[in-house]
């Protein structure tokens, strides 16, 4: 089966063809990291997440890197808490400040990687900072002076975009029709409003480094340029990142990376991912409506957030509302407690030889499944079609063990596993059952053979106020965890 990707700069579904048949580069723009990871944070990561562990999936090794954007206006508007702005700008207050906003940075880059752990998120092979990669920065600068594509006014380097013939390609605009960038106020003193800065020269309480316009520091775009170009090559294969960041922070990016590298396409695969609507609303901070992934992990099992995630197609909005929540830990707790099942099954009913192949089930059922899931995820990643069948998987399990057959439940858990690992959800629950509670459920059991129902309702009570759930089977008493308390699993 053929992986098409849709490209955000075709507008098209395109068969996925990296530059090394068995090798991945992508890019990812990561955090500006000045206040704590919000959902739409978690949908991106995410995303890019499936993205990568599909293509590990199909065979690809992937070279994954995502930047750390450590200076920006709000990381300094941040720091200023810590310490109020000075009115000079000596050596000693420029690293007063770097440190100041080193702190913030580190203290939410932290706080990012914490959240992303529990949302299953893998690393990334290098996470770039922006501070440390000034150098790499300058040079494309210098390259872009150079080549007549940008030009110094008081404040600092801007790039001339009438110079770049196909600016607009990837957001689709004509460039007459284009408002000036985002980020960027309006400045008479531009050559043309869509100009935009490459850097900025210092102001009085902002870091600063030298360089060959005086001291300053980098705009937005060029950090993304400067480390990608340096992990992955002048060419690479995919660039990701929120459906927001297409205008104008990747077309600028295409406009300087090409006209400094002179390689064209400078990404052979443009991928954004769709926003997060809260009750059908845009998630922003000036609606209220802004929930961070550390609020929602105190709620609900973060597990059941990736789950949520998954269901909606990746380049489509998701709304997000407590209820689709608590139907998503619900769903989590059907697939997990699926897996229980099927092992408290197996280890009641010893299988002989002749029954551990797929007696009872279909001829080629379960490879029949397995390819819906390869050709659901193939066709740009629709993860919701992919999840339907982790749960035709868990339907033909209850079928098989309502049939007292455990012919094929091996296969089948080792199958949901296998999935679910590639969609990042941990099927198989990691509760330790307690000693005591075994030899309660025993007792119980006892009771039960010996028609005591009086004892047995009685040890039932305490296995419950223990804090499982319990469960009767006809091969004994089966007890686990409830979702909410296993927190990740």
């Amino acid at each position: 089966m053929v992986l098409k990707v849709y490209n955000t700069l075709t507008q098209e579904l395109e068969e996925f063809k990296p530059q090394n048949a068995d090798q991945v580069t992508m890019y990812v723009c990561g955090i500006t990291p000045y206040d704590e990871t919000h959902l739409g944070h978690g949908r991106a990561y995410v995303t890019f997440d499936i993205i990568r562990r599909y293509l590990e999936f199909k065979g690809y090794k992937v070279k994954h890197v995502q930047n750390i954007t450590d200076v920006d206006d709000k990381i300094i508007k941040k720091s200023e808490i810590l310490n109020p702005k000075s009115e000079t700008n000596s050596n000693i207050e420029i690293q007063n400040i770097k440190d100041r906003c080193r702190m913030v940075a580190e203290k939410y880059t932290q706080s990012y990687f914490e959240v992303m752990e529990e949302l299953g998120v893998k690393k990334a092979d290098v996470y770039p900072k922006a501070t440390e990669h000034i150098g790499e920065m300058l040079k494309i600068v210098t390259e872009l002076v150079t080549k007549g594509y940008a030009y110094e006014l008081e404040d600092g380097i801007y790039f001339s975009v009438r110079k770049f013939d196909g600016y607009g390609k990837l957001s689709h605009r004509k460039l007459d029709d284009l408002d000036s960038g985002a980020r960027v106020s309006v400045d008479k003193s531009k050559k043309d409003p869509l100009d935009f800065v490459l850097w900025k020269k210092s102001k009085p309480g902002e870091p600063a480094w030298e360089s060959s316009w005086g001291p300053g520091r980098p705009g937005w775009h060029i950090e993304c340029s400067a480390m990608s170009s340096k992990y992955l090559g002048e060419q690479f294969d995919i660039h990701g990142g929120g459906l927001d960041l297409v205008f104008p922070h990747h077309e600028n990016e295409i406009a300087q990376s090409e006209a400094a590298f002179g390689k064209v396409p400078w990404v052979k695969y443009w991928i954004h991912n769709g926003f997060v609507n809260v009750n059908k609303e845009k998630m922003s901070k000036s609606l209220g409506n802004f929930f961070t992934l550390k609020d929602i992990f105190a709620k609900f099992n973060p597990m059941a957030v990736r789950l949520f995630l998954l269901g909606t197609h990746y380049r489509g909005p998701i709304n997000f509302t407590d209820e689709q929540l608590k139907a998503s830990e619900e769903a989590l707790a059907r697939l997990q407690n699926t897996v229980g099942d099927i092992e408290f099954y197996l280890s009641t009913h010893p299988l002989s030889p002749s029954l551990i192949k797929r007696g009872g089930i279909k001829g080629g059922e379960l490879e029949t499944l397995e390819e819906r899931f390869v050709a659901a995820m193939d066709n740009d990643f629709n993860t919701a079609q992919a999840l339907a069948v982790i749960f035709d998987l868990a339907n033909l399990a209850h079928k098989q063990i309502q049939a007292k057959t455990g012919a094929g439940l091996k296969e089948i858990k080792e199958l949901m596993l296998k999935l679910g690992e590639v969609l990042g959800l941990k099927l198989q629950k990691e509760e330790v059952i307690t000693e005591e509670v075994q030899r309660l459920c025993k007792e119980r059991d006892e009771a039960r053979k010996n028609k005591d129902y009086e004892s047995a309702d009685r040890i039932k009570q305490q296995i419950i106020a223990k804090g499982y759930i319990l469960k009767d089977t006809p091969s004994g008493t089966m007890v686990s965890a409830p979702i909410n308390r296993l927190g990740l699993l």
